[in-house]
């Protein structure tokens, strides 16, 4: 049922409210202007949360990069989480993770052909992806991870809220998980429900409908995560495409992301046995750690493999000291959202007409690859501080 993962720390509520207080504070600033929130003539969509831990967000940015990559030149701007570099950096295909972060990493082997780019300072990011002194200046920007960055000002904003963490039934940091106080959520131009039961009853969607009370300007959806077929992270250790059998596996599930109950659950009565391995969200596995895994792996029984996510295995496969045979049993589960309740639609074409009316040109009306008229641009005028290839 919904908000079935959500623990409240009774005991740490005074500070809470002391944390409230704080964030409250810098939301108001906002509000009343001492803080400034910047627009842009670009179209830019963010998709973030107001809750500590995994929504699903790196899956719904890859629908939206999904629906756009062909219709228009698409770039996803992130903060790139714990890597270790500064400043504003384009990924390209040789660019290691460590310099970008796990999920932009993800995104761009993913996506090869669209601008990744990391810089903490969204307002930055967006100038210099916008320019139209860069070869390639982008049509919409879309941020990662950016609710809660309100010196952006995005034209669609997005929030993702975890259906077995409902917004509506947690507290603030640190007796909840929630980021800011519960009103966040009226910034919202849209907001999905995340991670939903594919089993979900009508009634069960128009209780949650009223239950959020959202106002009548913003638009709510649910989705549901799908799974696609395991491939291995490392296919020239010599193992095969796929296990045989999933379901006649001993499974060990290797996860170091925000929330792996949902998988945990999912994959449980799908294998013949299920043990979990979990270290904590964008975790950077050391010595000990593999360690951990190469004997965990191999006091399993066989047959037996190793299931991992996406965004691990992007770390995986820098880590030193893997056993050859936990190489050649080491499979990714790759994620992907489904709306429910035919849905998709609907959202596709508040996505699509929201670019068609805020672009500075028709640009859905036009080849992805046409050259670009010499218009003006919020950053037009700003010294140049890097070099695009």
């Amino acid at each position: 049922m919904e908000g079935d993962f959500i623990k409240i720390n009774e005991w740490l509520l005074p500070l809470s409210w002391f944390y409230g207080l704080g964030v409250g504070f810098r939301n108001f600033l906002f509000e009343v202007g001492l803080l400034k929130s910047r627009a842009y003539k670009t179209p830019v969509i963010s998709v973030g949360n107001i809750t500590v831990g995994g929504t699903g967000k790196t899956p719904h940015v890859e629908y939206l990069v999904r629906l756009l990559q062909d219709k228009v030149r698409v770039a996803v701007l992130s903060r790139g989480y714990k890597r270790k570099s500064s400043g504003f950096i384009i990924a390209d295909k040789d660019t290691p993770m460590e310099q970008i972060g796990d999920e932009p990493y993800q995104m761009k082997q993913k996506f090869p052909d669209v601008t990744i780019a990391v810089d903490k300072k969204r307002t930055r990011g967006i100038e210099l992806l916008t320019s139209e002194e860069s070869d390639k200046a982008n049509d919409v920007i879309l941020l990662d991870d950016a609710f809660q960055h309100r010196y952006v000002k995005p034209g669609v904003n997005i929030l993702l809220v975890d259906y077995h963490r409902l917004i509506i039934y947690d507290k603030l940091l640190p007796a909840g998980r929630l980021r800011e106080p519960l009103k966040g959520k009226n910034r919202a131009d849209i907001v999905i429900v995340t991670k939903c039961p594919k089993e979900l009853k009508p009634m069960e969607f128009r209780v949650i409908t009223r239950a959020m009370g959202l106002f009548p300007y913003q638009h709510l959806y649910f989705t549901t995560l799908e799974y696609e077929p395991l491939y291995p992270v490392f296919p020239n250790a010599g193992c095969a495409a796929t296990p045989l059998q999933l379901s006649e596996q001993n499974v060990l599930l290797l996860t170091g992301i925000a929330s792996p109950r949902q998988l945990t659950e999912d994959l449980s009565p799908k294998v013949k046995s299920l043990t979990a391995l979990t270290f904590p969200d964008h975790h950077q596995f050391r010595h000990k750690d593999i360690r951990r895994l190469n004997e965990t792996f191999k006091a399993m029984p066989s047959p037996k493999c190793i299931v991992t996510t996406e965004k691990d295995a992007t770390r995986l496969t820098t880590a030193e000291g893997l056993s050859d045979e936990v190489k050649r049993n080491l499979f990714v589960l790759p994620v992907r959202i489904n709306f429910m309740s035919d849905q998709e639609e609907s959202f596709n074409q508040n996505i699509i007409g929201y670019i068609t009316k805020n672009s500075r040109k028709s640009i859905l009306g036009k080849p992805k690859e046409e050259p670009k008229p010499n218009t003006s641009s919020p950053a037009a005028d700003k010294p140049r501080t890097i070099s695009f290839k």
